[in-house]
């Protein structure tokens, strides 16, 4: 498979990264970025590109991908709604547009978050965005469309994009796992669920935290 991923200078972004250009299924790996993302290996390929909701001046290298891996995001603390949608539903909807038309037989996967809204009526705003996110990348004409939404992310160690403040809570995540383990998946977890819904699939389009780590156990 020939992937393209989003967000790579993130956490979950550099964690798919690392995943995908271990994976034997994958032959090469392109990932864009608004700035450099600091990996280096022989079957990355690398855009560097400052505006993602115009993607003319780079389209012509986004045609030939089986996948899109799409982890790109921002946390809506302290953001306006408008601003929120604008970032996390136009942005997103942009891109895939732009990859549904030049790859109509790709499988998008958008990583979401627990607790999303696919109502889009609820009273928390970001889950409202998200839920409207995933609901429209849903009709778009790819092969086929899954959004992901893990709860509590354990980073894989030796990675560099790691936020700081997980080492002041990673000593939950084995309390949680044990306790409800749809909440608390691992990053390696999250990576291989991703590359197995565009290997294998899955036969639901909304994978909620015990789809995630079920589907990860496919090799």
């Amino acid at each position: 498979m020939r992937v393209i991923v989003t967000g790579a200078t993130g956490m979950v972004g550099e964690g798919v990264v690392h995943e995908c250009l271990q994976h034997p299924d994958i032959e090469q790996v392109l990932v864009i970025n608004r700035k450099p993302s600091d990996i280096s290996h022989p079957n990355l390929k690398e855009i560097i590109h400052a505006d993602f909701y115009n993607l003319s001046a780079i389209q012509n290298h986004l045609s030939g991908y089986d996948a899109c891996f799409f982890c790109l995001g921002v946390s809506s603390v302290g953001m306006k709604e408008t601003d929120y949608f604008r970032v996390t539903h136009t942005l997103t909807l942009h891109v895939a547009t732009t990859l549904s038309r030049l790859n109509p037989n790709m499988v998008f996967c958008y990583i979401s978050g627990a607790g999303t809204d696919s109502s889009e009526k609820g009273r928390s705003m970001w889950a409202r965005v998200k839920g409207k996110t995933e609901n429209d990348l849903m009709k778009l004409p790819f092969r086929q469309v899954y959004a992901l939404r893990p709860g509590f992310i354990k980073p894989i160690k030796g990675l560099n994009r790691v936020h700081s403040f997980y080492k002041y809570i990673l000593w939950m995540f084995p309390i949680g796992r044990a306790l409800y383990p749809s909440g608390f998946c691992t990053l390696q977890e999250l990576s291989q669920a991703l590359i197995n819904c565009a290997r294998i699939g899955y036969n639901k389009q909304v994978l909620e935290g015990n789809d995630i780590i079920e589907l990860a156990k496919y090799k």
